[in-house]
C-alpha cells in the first residue's frame, strides 16, 4: 500500500509524462511555425503575435487558472476522501467557466478595435478569429484539471499532442488558404491574410482537444460515480461555499498570472509605440516584433515548457501533503522537482546558446533577419533558467494556498521591468536587445523573489551545489563540446555534399549528432561530479535504462 502511495506521489514520474508531451507539442509548434513563417513572413509573426498576446491575456483572465485550481482543489478533497465535495468542485468549475469564458469571447471579439488599438490595426481579424479559443479552453481546462488531481497526466499529455498537431495542420493549411482566397494578389495583404488563417489553427486545437478530454471523461463517468457513493466522510458541502472557494482561490491567481504575462503586452506596445516615435514604419516595426516573438520567444519557451510541466505535476502531490500537514514530504517533493527543472534548463540555455546559429538556419532561414535572431537568441538564452525556476516556484506557491504571493512579485518584477525597458528603449538604439534584456531580468526578478517566499513560508532551504552548481558546470563543458562537435562535422560535411546538398540540409545533419552528442557529454559529467544519485535517475524518463548504461561505463 505505502509502495503504491509512493508511486502515485512521484512528482518526477508524473513530470516525466508531461516532459514528454511538453518536449513533442514544443517541436511540433517549432516545426510548424518554420513553414507558416516562411509563407507569412515576419511581418504575418507580427500580427499573428500581437493578436496571440492579447488572446492569451483575456485567456488568463477567463480560464487560463481553471486547471490549477481545480487540481488543486479537489486534489485537497481527494486526500481526505470527500469524493462528493471533489465532484461537485467540477461541476462548480464547468458553470464558472461557462460565464466567464462568454464574457471573455464577446469582450475579445467585440472589443478587438480597443485591444489592438489603432497603430497595428492589421492584427484586428486575427484577435477576433481566435475569440471562439477562449470560450472552448475553459471547459478543456476544468477537465485537464480533474484528471491531474486524480494523479493522472496522460490524459492531459495527449490531449495537449492532438490540439498541436490539429493546431499545425490547419495553420498551415489555413494560411495558405486564406491568402488565395482573400488576398487578392496583393502583398500588402499576405501578412494579415496569413496570420488570420494560422490563428485559425489555434481554434481547431482545442476543439480537438476538448473532444478527446470529454470523451475521456465520459468512459471513465460510472468509475466516479462509484466513489462518490463510496464516500463515508461525512463531508457534503453548498455549492455556494464551494462556489466561494473556487472564486477565492482562482481571483488571486489570475490576478498573479495576469501581472506575471501582461509584461508581453506591455512590451509589445511599449516597443512599437517607441519605434513610431523614432519614426520606424508600423509594419517594420511589426516585422522586428515578429523576430522576437515568433523566433526567440518560441524557442526560448520549449524548455521553460518544461518546467510548466513539473509545475502543473507538482501541486496536486504538494496540496495533498500540505493538507494533511506533511510539510517535511512537501519540502522533500519541491527540492526534486526544483534540481530535476535546472538539470534540464541550465543545459538547454547553453544548447541554445552555442547552436542559436545553425537553429534559426534551419527553422527561421529569413536572410533580412537570420543574423539578428541569432544574436538575440544567444544573448537571452538565460532566460530559460531564470523562467523555468519563476514557474516552478509559482506552482509551489500556488500548491500551499500563498496565491497572493506570486502576485506580489510579479507586480513588483512588473514594475523594475518598465524600469530597466523604458530607459533603453527610449534613450539607445538597442530595439530587440533593450526588449530581451528586460525581459531576462524580470524573469530573473521573479525567480529571487518566489525563492525567498518559498523559503520564508515553506521553511524550504535550497540545496545549491546538486541543484545549480553542477549543472552549470556540467552545461559549460557541453557547450565547449558541443560547439567544436558541431564545426568540425559542418565543415567535412560542407566539404564533401556542398555541391550535391542544399546548406540547410548540411547543416541540420551536422546539427543532430551535435545534440546527441552533447546530451551524453552532459550526462557524463552530472554523474562523474556527482549532481545525480541512482534513485534520483530512476525516476527519470527511461530511467532504469539509463541508470543500466551509467553501470555499464562505470559512471555509477
Amino acid at each position: 500500500m505505502e509502495k503504491k502511495k509512493e508511486k502515485e506521489e512521484n512528482i518526477l514520474a508524473q513530470a516525466s509524462i508531461l516532459m514528454v508531451a511538453g518536449i513533442v507539442t514544443r517541436i511540433i509548434g517549432l516545426l510548424y511555425r518554420s513553414p507558416v513563417t516562411s509563407i507569412i513572413g515576419d511581418e504575418g509573426n507580427g500580427y499573428y503575435s500581437i493578436a496571440v498576446n492579447i488572446y492569451t491575456m483575456v485567456l488568463l483572465i477567463s480560464s487560463y487558472s481553471i486547471p490549477m485550481a481545480v487540481s488543486k482543489v479537489v486534489s485537497g478533497k481527494l486526500a481526505l476522501k470527500q469524493y462528493r465535495d471533489a465532484h461537485k468542485v467540477f461541476v462548480c468549475a464547468l458553470l464558472y467557466v461557462l460565464v466567464v469564458g462568454t464574457l471573455g469571447m464577446g469582450v475579445t471579439f467585440f472589443g478587438a478595435p480597443f485591444l489592438v488599438g489603432e497603430s497595428q490595426a492589421n492584427a484586428i481579424p486575427v484577435l477576433r478569429i481566435l475569440a471562439p479559443a477562449i470560450f472552448i479552453s475553459g471547459f478543456l481546462g476544468v477537465l485537464r484539471g480533474y484528471f491531474q488531481a486524480h494523479g493522472s497526466m496522460v490524459p492531459t499529455s495527449v490531449s495537449q499532442i492532438l490540439e498541436q498537431i490539429i493546431n499545425a495542420i490547419i495553420s498551415i493549411g489555413a494560411a495558405v488558404l486564406f491568402i488565395r482566397l482573400f488576398a487578392g494578389g496583393s502583398e500588402k495583404k499576405v501578412p494579415v491574410y496569413g496570420a488570420m488563417g494560422s490563428a485559425a489553427g489555434i481554434v481547431g486545437g482545442v476543439i480537438t482537444g476538448l473532444l478527446f478530454m470529454l470523451i475521456l471523461y465520459l468512459s471513465n463517468a460510472s468509475y466516479f460515480k462509484k466513489r462518490r457513493k463510496k464516500d463515508k466522510s461525512g463531508v457534503d458541502s453548498s455549492y455556494r461555499s464551494i462556489f466561494a472557494t473556487i472564486f477565492l482561490m482562482v481571483t488571486p491567481v489570475i490576478l498573479s498570472t495576469f501581472v506575471y504575462n501582461i509584461s508581453t503586452i506591455i512590451d509589445q506596445t511599449l516597443f512599437i509605440d517607441v519605434m513610431a516615435f523614432k519614426r520606424m514604419e508600423s509594419r517594420a516595426a511589426a516585422a522586428l516584433y515578429g523576430v522576437f516573438s515568433g523566433k526567440y520567444y518560441v524557442l526560448i519557451n520549449v524548455p521553460v515548457a518544461l518546467a510548466n510541466s513539473m509545475s502543473t505535476a507538482m501541486i496536486p502531490a504538494v496540496s495533498g501533503n500540505y493538507a494533511l500537514k506533511n510539510y517535511k514530504r512537501c519540502g522533500q517533493k519541491v527540492r526534486e522537482a526544483i534540481h530535476f527543472t535546472m538539470m534540464i534548463s541550465i543545459p538547454a540555455a547553453v544548447g541554445l546558446a552555442v547552436l542559436a546559429s545553425p537553429i534559426m538556419q534551419v527553422l527561421f532561414p529569413q536572410r533580412e533577419t537570420i543574423h539578428l535572431a541569432t544574436s538575440i537568441l544567444r544573448f537571452g538564452a538565460i532566460s530559460v533558467v531564470f523562467y523555468s525556476l519563476s514557474t516552478v516556484s509559482n506552482g509551489v506557491l500556488q500548491g500551499i494556498g500563498k496565491v497572493n504571493i506570486p502576485l506580489r512579485n510579479a507586480a513588483i518584477s512588473l514594475i523594475l521591468h518598465l524600469m530597466v525597458l523604458a530607459p533603453l528603449l527610449y534613450f539607445t538604439d538597442l530595439n530587440l536587445y533593450a526588449l530581451v534584456a528586460a525581459t531576462c531580468f524580470y524573469s530573473f526578478s521573479m525567480c529571487l523573489l518566489n525563492s525567498i517566499s518559498v523559503r520564508k513560508y515553506l521553511g524550504y532551504h535550497q540545496e545549491i551545489r546538486k541543484t545549480f552548481l553542477i549543472p552549470a558546470i556540467s552545461a559549460v563543458i557541453m557547450g565547449l563540446f558541443c560547439g567544436l562537435f558541431y564545426e568540425g562535422l559542418n565543415t567535412i560535411l560542407m566539404a564533401i555534399l556542398g555541391s550535391v546538398l542544399p546548406i540547410r540540409v548540411i547543416i541540420l545533419c551536422a546539427m543532430g549528432p551535435a545534440i546527441l552528442f552533447a546530451v551524453v557529454i552532459y550526462f557524463v559529467a552530472e554523474l562523474k561530479l556527482r549532481g545525480v544519485t541512482e534513485n534520483e535517475l530512476i525516476n527519470f524518463p527511461k530511467g532504469r535504462t539509463l541508470v543500466r548504461a551509467a553501470k555499464r561505463f562505470h559512471l555509477l
